[in-house]
């Protein structure tokens, strides 16, 4: 799973940040494969509870469950860190 947008097209000054993008790509990716919570749930043998948690935006995410969600999805995560643009101040 390649992120389909850079931190400089988002608002990075919200509340959860980051980890609420990565969330937002998680349930895309689960919309465009049609992939249930539930189906996510059973196959990371957690309760559809934990998922809701999880993709609340609310959790910090933790790398371990971060994996847990892409494997469970059969994805991957593409992430790539450039040095970041001075913004425009015209």
């Amino acid at each position: 799973m390649a992120f389909r947008r850079t931190t400089q097209d988002v608002d990075t000054g919200r509340p959860g940040g980051l980890a609420t993008d990565v969330v937002d790509e998680i349930t895309w990716y689960m919309r465009e494969h049609k992939i249930t919570r539930a189906d996510l749930a059973a196959s990371m043998r957690v309760s559809p509870g934990r998922v809701s948690q999880i993709l609340s935006g609310d959790e910090n995410l933790t790398l371990k469950t971060l994996n847990a969600v892409i494997t469970a999805l059969g994805a991957r995560l593409d992430l790539t860190l450039t040095t970041a643009e001075p913004p425009d101040l015209a």
